[in-house]
């Protein structure tokens, strides 16, 4: 018989996330170098599929035997049916998909090399997110906790402030965004995750535990977290009044694309569980690693099984 991990879900029903934020048409090419002025670049491996940070977190969700539902933007055209259509077979609900007539859905290609590392164009049409999804606090209510990216700020912010209100985790990925976004919804998010770019830009250090401090000290009403890839994971820990540091475990890199949201959506799942931030932390960085072993984006993200199994074997 296995012996019980800190890392299984809890008893009852599965916990249900809210994950507002982007819905992208990604083509993926694998190459081997990542191209250096201009020229042709011949890939060896492709890939479209349907993701984004809002809707890979989602993704995650739903692999981790959570329940996710969808907020995000397409435009109306047969781009955005095929978004909503991934994401639907994916298992996450998108009921609450918004369609908007006049706007282009986002698309993004992407390279990347046989390092893991990638270059990412994305195109997001600004009509997309215009308008602000209608919603009330019962639809808030439906939901354990709330994952929100930069994409589409303005409904981010009545997200999360419809969430705290409710004493709900309100959960923010701190990624790279337009000057002024982060500032605007980090007072209402009860969590806040950071990548190492937007921490350090925000910062001006780069050294991740002194940017772990000064986020802190900046937003001292929030849990604060930066994921920093292969060197793990530093959080402010409000018992010890310090920052610690979670490594990842050590895999071989095929693509490193969407494992950020691939932690966002863990970590907001283990939160809703009610797991200890220390633990949440490890659990989302053993996904996030996982994820890099496989081409894919999104498509690479583990099982619940697959990481309580990883967990073990260190």
């Amino acid at each position: 018989m296995t012996a019980p991990s800190i890392f299984d879900p809890p008893a009852g029903a599965a916990k249900r996330v809210l994950c507002v934020g982007a819905a992208v048409l990604d083509t993926l090419f694998r190459v081997h170098t990542l191209p250096h002025g201009q020229g042709k670049v011949l890939p060896y491996d492709m890939l479209q599929i349907a993701e984004g940070m809002a809707s890979s977190a989602a993704y995650a969700i739903v692999r981790l035997g959570g329940g996710a539902s969808l907020w995000g933007a397409v435009g109306d055209d047969d781009t955005g049916e095929r978004i909503i259509r991934d994401m639907d077979a994916a298992g996450i609900h998108v009921g609450g998909m918004l369609r908007v007539e006049g706007a282009r859905s986002a698309i993004s290609t992407i390279l990347v090399d046989d390092d893991g590392e990638r270059l990412i164009v994305p195109f997001y049409d600004p009509k997309l997110h215009h308008t602000v999804k209608e919603f009330t606090m019962a639809d808030i209510a439906a939901f354990d906790a709330t994952l929100v990216d930069v994409r589409w700020p303005a409904l981010a912010l009545q997200v999360l402030k419809a969430a705290r209100a409710m004493g709900r985790p309100a959960i923010l990925d701190g990624d790279v965004a337009p000057d002024g976004i982060i500032e605007q919804l980090a007072p209402e998010a009860t969590h806040i995750v950071f990548s190492e770019p937007a921490a350090q830009r925000l910062t001006g250090t780069s050294d991740v535990s002194a940017m772990t401090h000064r986020l802190k000290q900046r937003f001292d009403h929030a849990f604060i977290c930066v994921t920093a890839g292969a060197t793990g994971s530093y959080w402010f820990d409000e018992q010890s009044n310090a920052v610690a540091h979670c490594p990842t475990i050590s895999v071989k890199t095929v693509d490193t694309l969407a494992a950020g949201d691939i932690f966002h959506g863990a970590f907001a799942l283990a939160i809703a569980e009610g797991m200890a931030p220390a633990d949440a932390i490890h659990f989302s960085s053993i996904a996030a690693a996982i994820k890099c072993e496989s081409f894919g984006g999104r498509s690479g993200a583990p099982t619940r099984a697959e990481v309580i199994r990883r967990s073990r074997s260190l």
